[in-house]
């Protein structure tokens, strides 16, 4: 009987510390995701925009914070929040400082810094820098999108 529970508690302990790391092992590999979506994401402003960029990345129903602590709802209306404002002449990037997921690895965030350059009409260059936070949700497809920007 003593051997008999002996295997029950070794085999219990064997599957506990193999669930623990599989599930360690799942939340690395959302995470890096989570940071390729990101780099991906800060690319297509580069090269399609970013009225373009933040619309793709967006969830349906993504809410972003901008000008005086307006909501804008909606990825047509972050589009057209983004196609009112003139970003011609801005450049921007950012990079994730901390990424953290779910344990389910449906939804993720991060935070980090952000540079923006701002060029005027005579040609002169403006820099400021500031902090981002994003919080991104996993897709029916697979994909992540941001859900708060």
């Amino acid at each position: 009987m003593k051997k008999l529970n002996m295997v029950a508690v070794a085999s219990f302990i064997l599957i506990f510390f193999s669930c623990s790391l599989d599930k360690r092992k799942n939340q690395e590999t959302y995470k890096q995701e989570i940071v390729t979506v990101e780099k991906d994401f800060e690319s297509a402003v580069k090269e399609k925009g970013i009225a373009e960029a933040f619309y793709f990345y967006a969830d349906p129903d993504a809410v972003i914070r901008r000008l005086n602590d307006s909501l804008i709802k909606g990825k047509d209306n972050i589009r057209k929040f983004y196609e009112g404002v003139n970003f011609e002449n801005i450049e921007l990037t950012w990079t994730p400082d901390f990424v953290g997921v779910s344990e389910d690895g449906t939804m993720g965030y991060t935070y980090g810094k952000f540079v923006r350059k701002t060029k005027d009409a005579n040609g002169n260059s403006t820099e400021s820098k500031g902090s981002f936070h994003t919080v991104w949700k996993k897709q029916t497809d697979g994909t992540w999108k941001y859900v708060w920007d």
